[in-house]
């Protein structure tokens, strides 16, 4: 239960929204799991903090499989050579390592396109829409039941 209501929080569609939804979350979960809900309650900023990008970006931002990637490689070329005889091996060998994964990145394949990119230097106008009250359909009773049952408008006289 608690996983499906904080999945809620991710969501929505703008940090307004996302900020509300996560004071309702806390406010469910803090009768039956306080602790939790203090937890989620101060992590709001650190938590949300994706939404500051563009939409474009949320999808990219929130998986750490790039840095998972590239913490790897850095293990499999550092125990291939073992042992290093100073620390500045170590920083040549790591730096030189970082310094091919940029320039793979930067030719081959992009993390962010150009595009998406430029819209954190000359963000768009935001489409601001106005709530509307929910309108129900009216509900027919009384004298004017007749009109949603049709069989019942007929005459049968004998």
């Amino acid at each position: 239960m608690v996983a499906a209501a904080l999945r809620t929080i991710f969501a929505q569609p703008d940090r307004g929204a996302a900020g509300q939804q996560l004071a309702e979350v806390v406010k469910a979960m803090t009768p039956r799991w306080p602790k939790a809900a203090e937890v989620v309650a101060n992590a709001e900023g650190d938590v949300l903090a994706y939404l500051a990008f563009p939409p474009d970006h949320w999808t990219r931002i929130h998986s750490t499989n790039p840095l998972e990637g590239l913490n790897k490689e850095i293990k499999r070329r550092t125990n291939i050579v073992g042992v290093f005889p100073d620390e500045g091996s170590v920083i040549r060998l790591v730096g030189s390592v970082l310094m091919d994964i940029a320039d793979e990145w930067e030719v081959g394949r992009r993390y962010f396109s150009q595009d998406s990119m430029r819209k954190l230097s000359e963000p768009e106008a935001l489409l601001v829409v106005e709530p509307e009250p929910l309108r129900l359909a009216p509900v027919h009773g009384g004298e004017d039941r007749g009109s949603m049952q049709p069989w019942k408008r007929i005459n049968y006289t004998p």
